[in-house]
């Protein structure tokens, strides 16, 4: 069901949530959080809404979508309520502002919080360099931001680091969260030889490279470089390197001393990553390693007309 409200207040649309509750039998009792998602108008909302629907199946949540209209118009509030099967197991409460009311976002979201539960607030697009300073940010104990969809991600990544807080996270991170489990089921065999450096290759601008690179450095304590290619990670040992190569058909493990092995799985969607993200809500020390790993990461020169991946 979708119920459209233009030109409104926060008061009527929450009493147009109440009675949609009570006459579809809509309940909040099994919402475990609140997730707020901040972005412009158009696709990129929409987008965001569905993958939103679809994390929601995994965690039951009310969806608060800001989004921020024309702040030369005159101070105008239009909502939209989705439930039922247009929201997947959540339910989505979108907010159009304009003019004035598109700086006091905060304001407008406060009223739809839901009680006792957590906040996790989700920018899909652009992204404050501080998301714990940002008034949406600060409503969260959770704050998710997407280094994919940066026109500069190192510039982005580069941000996060230095406006780092508790509770920061980026899907990029959650994105090769398998890969990185692979790995580390490499350096789990025998013998065990102590890693003397690595090279990551993947594309020039994947921030997911970049951070698969700081997560490196930082926890190996090794010289790594960062290199342009496809998808490859190399662990210089004693007895040889151990690689990984990941590509459409999954990962392959290459190792001294032992059998070749393949690890099927794709590329993640960005719905799979944010519902990584939704499963915990404490500070994410190995990401804010990786993070200050960057620092520490030799990275070689590449053409400006490399492609993403």
């Amino acid at each position: 069901m979708i119920v459209s409200l233009p030109d409104t207040s926060t008061q009527e649309v929450s009493k147009k949530l109440v009675r949609m509750r009570n006459t579809g039998g809509e309940v909040t009792v099994g919402r475990v959080l609140t997730l707020i998602i901040d972005t412009e108008p158009g696709e990129v909302a929409e987008t965001a809404v569905t993958v939103a629907n679809q994390a929601s199946r995994e965690h039951p949540c009310r969806v608060i979508v800001v989004i921020r209209g024309d702040r030369s118009a005159g101070d105008r509030l239009d909502a939209e309520i989705r439930v039922g099967g247009d929201a997947g197991a959540s339910e989505v409460v979108l907010l159009t502002l304009f003019g004035e009311m598109a700086e006091h976002a905060h304001s407008v979201v406060t009223p739809f919080l839901l009680p006792d539960t957590p906040v996790v607030t989700w920018w899909p697009g652009r992204a404050p360099d501080r998301p714990a300073e940002d008034r949406l940010g600060r409503l969260a104990s959770r704050r998710i931001t997407d280094a994919r969809t940066a026109d500069d991600p190192g510039s982005f990544l580069a941000a996060r680091r230095l406006g780092y807080s508790p509770g920061d996270t980026d899907l990029a991170w959650s994105a090769i969260t398998p890969w990185r489990a692979t790995l580390v089921s490499a350096l789990d065999r025998p013998p065990h030889l102590p890693v003397v450096s690595a090279t990551v290759t993947g594309p020039a601008v994947n921030p997911a490279a970049d951070l698969f690179a700081g997560w490196l450095a930082q926890a190996l304590d090794v010289p790594v470089l960062r290199e342009t290619g496809r998808w490859h990670v190399s662990l210089l040992r004693p007895d040889g390197a151990v690689e990984m190569t990941v590509d459409r058909s999954g990962g392959l493990l290459r190792s001294p001393g032992h059998p070749d092995g393949r690890a099927v799985f794709a590329r993640r969607t960005t719905a799979q990553c944010l519902a990584e993200e939704l499963r915990r809500l404490d500070a994410d020390v190995v990401y804010r390693a990786a993070l200050q790993g960057l620092s520490g990461v030799t990275r070689q020169p590449y053409s400006p007309t490399s492609g993403r991946s």
